[in-house]
């Protein structure tokens, strides 16, 4: 295991000198990441996700409970801990803001003691991927902020980490910026070069990255599954978009539907079904019987819809 945790605990004392009172940010938390997953951790502000990235930096020590990452402890070993992985948080920098970007990436290096020919191997192959070439000479102030993300992931893997911890790392970035960026961290996972943990409220970093979610709320774990498995039992109805060859009135009446939507003028509708009641297969069939089909396609709830119902529940 990459990440293991135990009864992890973490308390603040809040208020004035004179009256204060316990505050628990984070309660049991126990978990366990093999090396080479890539887990998404969810949960609300204040749910206590950062509170546990920073117990399992060293940032912060548990109140109870153990912790190991990469086999150290958090605390005790965290020079070490610091060498075997990459932290990017969205709202924090670590790159020098006057120094052109290259410069940058030349400190991480010598700070971290990587070898010359291997930093040159990894910051090329980063620069490829992420198209950085146009702005390594370009001071990190003067960069967008989708060209300072790229080069803040960048900074995070120099080094060869064993995890990276991604802290909202899409935030603020448009849709370009952001699809370059998942695409390069999926590759890269997929290799087995790092483990990844990331956090976000943007789900579909989540979605497009992680086969493995971690549902956190007031510092308790709510659910940790199989992405596919959590939409299977957690997920409500599914949407069966049915386009047509000719328009047609509502498709009303169907087993297992409970509600029809008509688009593009009755060539196109949304029958929203419960999947305890009827099949896509099922009902592609029944609406065959009546209309003549030219395509068909099943939307599947949101991951987004997926947290909304663990949190109702």
């Amino acid at each position: 295991m990459i990440i293991t945790t135990d009864g992890l605990r973490r308390d603040f004392l809040v208020g004035t000198r004179l009256r204060r009172r316990r505050v628990t940010a984070v309660e049991d938390v126990t978990l366990d990441v093999e090396r080479g997953e890539a887990v998404g951790f969810l949960g609300p502000n204040g749910a206590g996700k950062s509170t546990t990235i920073k117990m399992l930096t060293g940032v912060l020590v548990p109140t109870a409970g153990r912790a190991s990452v990469c086999g150290l402890d958090p605390v005790r070993e965290r020079r070490e801990l610091g060498r075997r992985i990459g932290v990017v948080f969205g709202q924090r920098s670590q790159l020098w803001w006057d120094l052109p970007l290259a410069e940058s990436f030349d400190l991480h290096a010598a700070i971290h003691r990587v070898p010359t020919a291997q930093h040159r191997k990894r910051l090329d192959e980063c620069v490829e991927l992420l198209d950085m070439g146009g702005f390594l000479r370009t001071p990190v102030r003067q960069l967008s902020l989708g060209q300072r993300m790229r080069g803040e992931v960048t900074a995070a893997l120099l080094h060869s980490p064993e995890l990276l911890v991604l802290d909202e790392p899409t935030i603020g970035l448009d849709l370009t910026s952001k699809e370059r960026l998942r695409s390069f961290l999926s590759e890269v996972n997929a290799r087995g070069d790092v483990t990844l943990l990331l956090t976000t409220h943007d789900l579909p970093d989540v979605e497009r990255l992680c086969r493995r979610v971690v549902v956190i709320d007031q510092g308790r774990v709510l659910v940790d599954d199989e992405l596919a498995a959590l939409r299977h039992g957690f997920a409500g109805n599914r949407v069966l978009v049915v386009e047509l060859t000719e328009p047609a009135p509502p498709l009303l009446g169907l087993a297992g539907v409970v509600d029809v939507v008509v688009e593009a003028q009755g060539l196109r509708q949304r029958l929203e079904f419960s999947p305890g009641a009827t099949t896509a297969a099922e009902l592609i069939a029944t609406v065959a019987q009546r209309v003549e089909l030219r395509d068909v396609s099943v939307v599947e709830p949101s991951i987004e819809d997926l947290v909304r119902t663990l949190y109702a529940r």
